[in-house]
């Protein structure tokens, strides 16, 4: 679980995940942008409610983002739901930091 580490110490998880990913198949579940900007691919898992009859049914989707989704989307990880031109020149900068 990587909830709630502090930052230097998710860089360190970071590059170990990336060194364990030239192995085939390895996937990871992040919430950190720190961690996430490391990933060769990113993507988004989404859960949705929909109302069906009496009851509540979850639908949960992925999908690929493209380069200009991903830089998005670790913006909003940093910032939350509004995106600033500061999250996303942070997240273009850890982008190119760590690729």
């Amino acid at each position: 679980m990587d909830t709630g580490i502090c930052r230097q110490a998710a860089a360190s998880v970071a590059k170990k995940l990336a060194a364990l990913s030239a192995t085939p198949h390895a996937f990871r579940v992040t919430h950190p942008p720190q961690i996430a900007c490391f990933a060769d691919q990113h993507y988004l898992i989404e859960k949705k409610e929909r109302r069906e009859g009496g009851s509540t049914r979850v639908q949960t989707s992925i999908r690929l983002l493209s380069a200009t989704e991903r830089t998005q989307e670790l913006a909003r990880m940093m910032s939350g739901a509004s995106l600033t031109e500061t999250s996303l020149a942070h997240a273009e900068q850890m982008l190119k930091a760590n690729a």
